[in-house]
């Protein structure tokens, strides 16, 4: 093994040991109840399969025929998520040939941060994840269930879903994909529009032909933001079939790894083969491996908060150092779009996440020693479905990139680091992502800018108010404050004016989105300003330093900082539903902590 992942595990091991104890002898006392079916009384029995068939009936009413429960994010409205519509029938039908029944035990919410971005609704984005969490409890209470599988894809989707699992720990759970759409308009030309509109060279309505060329069918969007980052998570931790995250909707290959996917569940059900619960795949090992993948292929900053949370679930304890200091010894080894012009069809053909987790497993940058869905071994994972004969069969993974300038071995990295990085100072402690950021832009000394909000940035951009070297800092935008909405609608204009020449960066406690780019930023400021963070004693002029490499987030004034008043803005907290909120926004934890419901330290 690599010694510095080495190191990082076990300091997660040592510092978990309490925790994961506690959470292992929970599972270990619900396992031991056995089937759950055996518990009910023939009341509670009865209701749970009336409206099922006759044969059905006859099957759930002992304890030898294993029942799955479906739990599914679907809606019409994500593109993501659409084609989910048709899983469960296709599901029952898989399990019933294989002698299992099949009930759908729950839809959980699912919204669109497409949709949302700079928009009311995103102060609900980051809370959605612990509802999903909750709803997939709420589907998993009625112990009916000897195994699970989750339909779910994008951004607080999978992780809601995994940390409502992992309360059942003693069951197998087998996370089911759909896949991305087929390319549209490529990322870098989408990019470019939107940079022309916020420069005003061209109007909405072409600004909105681009965007609907770029998401146009079914499927997951194809650029390497949160979701995508999701679906590499579920292969690497081992909760997803290898190979299968990203095959398009419809295709033939994907319907046969929906059945596989069955096939998988219930050999690992209490009832199967070989038992192996969620619980005993989500370990130490497993989530440094999940961080070694993000870090490897340069994905979402939206984990170095949702990984922390799922991590909690499981009773292991990690922290924003951990993601630092792994990233210092994990290399880039993809570039898809914001780290790079492909998108996630052209990572899949030139070897994609099969190429890079072997590659990083022979060089021992990942734990091959752990449990997956599987079984034993993450060895399990280096293969590739296909079709042959109309049969699904496994293939060794590629030994060679097809494309080098999209996919490189560990020996030839775009970069020797994953770059998720940690910065702290007196302004505290965030996170910046350098992956997609020139080299020369990663540490910045300038004068703040102070916004109240993503609207009045945008209006100093439109009056001409920053042709000028500045850090834009944007406070009141954390758990507390307002739900940590992604401030995604600022990257456009930061990156016309870093074009122009200017040397600008963002300071925030909020979130940037999946897709942030280019432009230095130190995000997911803690402690945030609500909870007494500097950032809300900052004022125009002060000198701010972000410097990625030596790990700097300060402050520089000509009085003493910590004697300011605190500017705090009370964000709306009513409209579009955030007054439903209020008890999420007063127990919602620091975004290293995870920023959850669950867990208010």
């Amino acid at each position: 093994m690599n010694p510095v992942v080495e190191k990082v595990t076990r300091r997660i091991q040592e510092r978990s040991k309490a925790s994961r104890s506690a959470y292992l002898a929970r599972i270990d006392a619900a396992a031991n109840e056995g089937p759950a079916r055996g518990t009910l009384s023939c009341s509670n029995l009865a209701h749970g399969f009336a409206a099922c068939g006759t044969d059905t009936k006859a099957r759930l009413s002992g304890n030898v025929v294993p029942n799955i429960a479906i739990v599914s994010a679907y809606n019409d409205m994500l593109s993501a998520h659409q084609p989910f519509e048709t899983y469960p029938d296709r599901i029952r039908k898989a399990a019933e040939s294989r002698g299992a029944v099949a009930q759908f035990a729950g839809g959980v919410p699912a919204m669109c941060d497409g949709v949302t971005q700079g928009q009311d609704g995103m102060d609900l984005s980051l809370f959605s994840r612990d509802v999903i969490a909750l709803s997939t409890a709420v589907a998993l209470s009625h112990n009916m269930f000897d195994g699970v599988l989750c339909l779910g894809i994008c951004d607080k989707i999978v992780p809601g879903l995994l940390i409502g699992a992992l309360s059942f720990g003693q069951l197998p759970v087998v996370f089911v994909p759909a896949g991305p759409m087929i390319s549209g308009l490529s990322n870098k030309e989408k990019a470019r529009v939107r940079e022309e509109y916020a420069s005003g060279k061209i109007g909405r309505d072409e600004l909105l032909a681009a965007e609907s060329a770029a998401y146009h069918a079914a499927g997951t969007c194809t650029f390497y933001g949160t979701a995508n980052t999701n679906q590499m998570m579920m292969e690497f931790i081992g909760l997803q079939l290898p190979g299968g995250s990203f095959v398009n909707p419809g295709t033939e290959l994907r319907d046969h790894l929906t059945d596989e996917a069955v096939a998988t569940v219930l050999k690992g059900s209490d009832l199967g083969d070989s038992y192996m619960p969620i619980a005993n795949i989500v370990d130490e090992k497993a989530i440094v491996n999940g961080i070694c993948g993000l870090l490897a292929t340069g994905g979402s900053t939206n984990h170095t908060i949702h990984l922390v949370a799922i991590a909690k679930a499981a009773g292991i304890q990690i922290d924003w150092k951990d993601f630092s200091d792994l990233s210092s010894a994990v290399p880039l080894m993809a570039r898809v779009y914001p780290n790079g012009s492909a998108d996630v069809n052209h990572f899949h053909a030139a070897g994609g996440l099969g190429f890079i987790l072997t590659e990083m497993m022979n060089n021992g940058l990942l734990h091959e020693d752990v449990n997956t869905i599987l079984g034993h071994g993450l060895k399990n994972f280096c293969k590739e479905p296909g079709i042959e004969g109309g049969r699904l069969q496994w293939r060794a993974t590629q030994s060679q990139s097809l494309d080098e300038d999209i996919l490189r071995p560990v020996a030839k990295p775009f970069d020797t680091e994953g770059g998720l990085l940690l910065v702290a100072g007196n302004l505290g402690r965030a996170i910046v992502k350098v992956s997609a950021v020139d080299r020369q832009y990663h540490s910045i000394t300038a004068p703040a800018k102070v916004f109240q909000s993503q609207v009045s940035f945008v209006e100093a951009f439109n009056n001409d108010e920053l042709e000028q070297d500045f850090v834009a800092v944007l406070s009141c935008q954390g758990p507390r404050a307002n739900g940590m909405p992604e401030l995604h609608k600022l990257t456009p204009y930061l990156g016309v004016l870093q074009n122009r020449g200017f040397k600008v960066a963002l300071v925030t406690d909020g979130r940037m989105s999946g897709a942030s780019g280019k432009v230095l930023a130190a995000i997911q400021v803690s402690p945030e300003a609500q909870v007494g963070g500097i950032i809300a004693k900052i004022r125009d002029g002060d000198m701010i330093t972000i410097d990625a490499h030596d790990g700097v987030l300060s402050v520089q004034t000509d009085d003493d900082i910590d004697a300011r008043e605190a500017v705090i803005i009370e964000a709306p907290q009513a409209g579009m539903g955030r007054e439903l909120f209020g008890a999420f926004r007063e127990r919602a934890g620091s975004a290293e902590s995870g920023a959850s419901l669950f867990d208010g330290a």
